[in-house]
Order: structure tokens, then sequence, then C-alpha cells
């Protein structure tokens, strides 16, 4: 029995209509597959440059039995961290080391693109883990860049640039043509969901929308380094950052409704105000790994232009390397690795349903996060313990920080004479003239801020920490925590001195 033409109509039309959905959505949740090798040699870069430069140097204050951080006070602040962290099983030094080397392996094999679903998932793991060693050096930025590694397990980031295969990676495709995917469709939405939602929480405030927020930012010391405190001196140009930020969120889903020039020129100008925030401002990764993201966002032309502008220097280098990996003139990298694709189709295809799933739920999951902290949605999710209470991305936001905050330490020597255990010099209770300067490194700034209102009890670590690490003869040590009102045009009345604890040593 026959259909009728009028009964194939229908579907005719809906087959059209999912046509024209599909154009629509490719070039804008479809990503250039040199975007994608870009992301990835980008995101080894940054966990490189976070190990070395920011963790390492704090491998045994904070990530040690010796530190200001034991295991003990681990288990009784986040317990649920303790017991899943990997770098909680041993508080030796040798041991964070050991895992500190592992990760660092991992992040060059994933610059390099070699056994690039391999790298990045044991990058994943053993950073999550290093997280929750500590969650009191830990920022919003760092968990976008958890979110990021996560998701780039379903993308093919050696699609070029890589040694495990960009001639297999790009069979099929033109050169330049967009990866399109569920995978490239919920990161494009998930990293602008981040810059939605920021934009909401600044609607919210009444600093923000009075164009408050920025001047009163910028007179939080600790936070302001480098250019920072001299921006700070120009209030007005500060009220016209905030107003510029809040309006660059609220057209940041433009970054998918918007494709070509006016896509590129958006995404360059959420770049320039990325670099701005590095040059101003102590934020860690942050801005970097936002930078990350927005490689994304930028189409094929600015790619073929960048080959372009290189294509003098590709040749030489080219010819340089061997055979195996030697990239062709379309800037691929060969394949140097055998295809580790399942033989088995059943096997294929459940991985492929699994991946699906969890690809879904975890992008559900981050939604549903994001709607609560936004009050439209319940807080559906379990209490672990309060390890997620102090990770936001709202960034400042709704209400930014309306007190700069500094430490003091105040030792007692057996003499009975009291010094400062930092520098020895006289304990200061005025306002430094530098804020910043107080925090050694972005660490201890984080782990401070964090602590600033935490009970006697927690002081404990720290109080011993200071104690061990004096080449001098303590009698005790107390730590006093100091805050200082600030608004738009500066500070307000005098410190207020705020005593820890006092142990003896």
């Amino acid at each position: 029995m026959s259909s009728s033409p009028q009964d194939s109509k229908p579907t005719d039309r809906s087959r059209a209509a999912l046509e024209r959905l599909y154009a629509l959505a490719r070039p804008r949740l479809g990503v250039d597959p040199r975007a994608l090798g870009a992301f990835r040699i980008v995101l080894g870069v940054l966990l490189l440059a976070d190990l070395a430069f920011l963790r390492a140097p704090g491998l045994v204050t904070f990530y040690t039995d010796d530190g200001v951080f034991p295991r003990s006070a681990l288990a009784d602040a986040y317990p649920t961290f303790a017991a899943a962290s990997l770098h909680a099983v041993s508080g030796a030094a040798w041991v964070q080391g050991l895992l500190f080397a592992i990760a660092g392996v991992a992040a060059a094999c994933l610059l390099a693109g070699y056994r690039t679903k391999l790298s990045l998932g044991c990058s994943l793991l053993l950073l999550a883990s290093l997280f929750a060693r500590n969650p009191y050096v830990v920022n919003g930025g760092d968990t976008i860049l958890l979110t990021l590694l996560f998701l780039g397990l379903f993308l093919p980031l050696e699609a070029r640039w890589s040694l495990g295969g960009g001639r297999r990676s790009d069979e099929g495709r033109g050169r330049g043509r967009p990866v399109y995917s569920l995978g490239t469709a919920i990161l494009c939405v998930h990293f602008v969901t981040i810059y939605a939602a920021s934009a909401v929480h600044k609607f919210q405030s009444e600093a923000w929308l009075s164009g408050t927020a920025v001047p009163r930012i910028f007179h939080l010391e600790e936070y302001t380094v480098l250019l920072g405190p001299s921006l700070a001196e120009f209030g007005a140009v500060l009220t016209a950052i905030n107003w510029l930020w809040v309006a660059m969120l609220s057209v940041s889903p433009f970054l998918i409704c918007y494709t070509g020039r006016p896509r590129t020129a958006l995404a360059a100008a959420f770049v320039c105000a990325h670099l701005g925030m590095a040059a101003t401002m102590r934020l860690g990764v942050f801005p970097f790994v936002m930078i990350a993201g927005l490689l994304l966002f930028f189409p094929a032309p600015v790619w073929d232009r960048l080959e372009g502008a290189t294509a003098t220097v590709g040749p030489a280098f080219r010819h340089r390397l061997p055979s195996s990996i030697r990239a062709d003139r379309t800037g691929e990298v060969g394949r140097i690795l055998p295809d580790s694709r399942p033989r088995f189709p059943r096997v294929r295809r459940a991985a492929r349903v699994g991946s699906t799933a969890l690809l879904v739920g975890a992008f559900v999951a981050i939604l549903l996060w994001q709607a609560a902290s936004l009050g439209i949605a319940e807080d559906s999710t379990p209490d672990l313990d309060g390890e997620l209470s102090d990770v936001s991305w709202s960034f400042f936001a709704p209400n930014p920080p309306d007190a700069s905050s500094w430490y003091a330490i105040e030792a007692t020597l057996e003499s009975g004479e009291t010094i400062d255990a930092v520098d020895g010099g006289d304990v200061a209770f005025d306002r430094p003239p530098d804020a910043a300067e107080t925090y050694p490194t972005t660490l201890w700034h984080r782990y401070g801020v964090d602590m600033r209102y935490a009970g006697e009890s927690q002081y404990e670590p720290a109080a011993a920490y200071v104690c061990e690490a004096s080449d001098r003869d303590l009698e005790s040590v107390t730590i006093y925590h100091l805050e200082q009102s600030v608004d738009a045009d500066g500070p307000v009345g005098d410190p207020v001195v705020n005593e820890r604890i006092t142990r003896s040593c």
C-alpha cells in the first residue's frame, strides 16, 4: 500500500524545517577545528603554569601535613573531600611532589596533543583531587577550568596542531569546516551562560547598577596588583568600566547569536577585557581560563589569517620535524599513534550512549546549580558539608565586598619581647601602604580571604605553622584579622582589629 503525495508533504516540511534549523545552528554552535586545537594548547599551558607558578611554590604550605591545612583539618572541615581526594592519601611532601609531577606530564601531553583523551582525563582527575585537598585556595576560575576540561573530553581536541591524529580528525571535513556536535553545542552554551548568569547577578546589585561597584573593588587593595593601584586613582574611568562591563555581559548571548565579523568583534572585546583584569587584579588563572573558552568563538577567517601570518615561519619549522609528525601545507599534523577506536560496534554504540548521557546530565546539573545561585530554581544538589558554598561564578556580584582586609601576626619571644612574626619588626595595626603585599602569593591571599571569618579552631593549624616556620624561639603567636570599610571613594573609618587565635608554641 503506497502513501499518497499528500501524506508525504508533512514529512517533507518537517525535513526542510530541520535542515533550516541545522543550517542556522551549525555556524553558531559549531567550532573551527583550529580553534579546538588552540583551545587544547592553551588549556595545557594553563595547567602547567598553574602547577609551576601558583601551586608548586605553596606545595608544603597548603598541601601537606606540615602546612596550614593538614589532613586532619581537611577531615574536620570537609569530610567528603577528605575521603575523595587522592592528594589526601598522604600528607608527605614527596607524595604531593610526585602527584604534581604526574599532573605536569599529563598537562604537557595535552598541550602536545599526545594521547589527548587520556592526558585530558588524567589532568581533570588530578586537578579536581588537588582542589579537594585544600578548598580554601580554590576560586571560581578554578572550577570553570574543571568544567572546560570535563567538556573537552567530548570534543576532538586533537583535530589540529596535535601529535595524535590531525589528518584522521579532519577526514571528511573541508578545511576550516566547523566541528558541529552535541559536545560543541553544550560547551558553547555553557560558556555563554557563565557570562549571562553574571549579568543577571549584576542587575540584582545596587552597587553595579549605580556604577560604584568597580571603583569600590579597586579600593580593595589586596586584590589590585601591577597596574591596578594606578588605575584606582581614576574614579571616572572606573565608573565607565563598570557600565561597560555590565553592557558587555548583557550582550554576551550574542556570542552565539552572531556569526562572522560581529561575533569576532565581541569575542575580541571580551579577550581584551580579561587581559585588562589580568593586568590590574590578583585573580589567578581566571582571566586566562575565560580567554581559552573565547577562542572557541573565533570563526574560520580568523584562523585563516593566523595561518597565513605564520606561513613564512611554518615551512622552515616543519622541515625540522621528523617525517612521521611533519605538518602538511594546511597546518595539519600527521597521525603517529594507532587508531584506538573500538573495533566492536556494540561496544562503540554503548560507549557513545553512555558518554552522551553523562554529558547531558552534567550540563543539566551545572545549569540547575547556576539557576539556584540566581534564585530561579531551588537548589536540589546535595549538601556536601558546605564544600561548594565558597565557590561561585558570580564574581563580585550581586554584592561586591565593602571592606578591605589583611592580617597581622604577633609573636612573643621567650624574652617577653613582641615582634611581627613575618618581618621581625614592630606589629602594626594601621592600614598598610599596600594591602596586597601583606599576602606573599595568590594562594596566601585566597586562604586569608576564605579564612577571615573562620572560628578559632580553624586557625589552629595556621598558628602552629607560624610557630614551626619561625627561625626564632617563640613562646606564643597571636593572629589578628584587620578589616576596614571602603566605598567608591576609598577607605572609610579606622581599621577594626579582631583577634582570631593565641597559641603557645
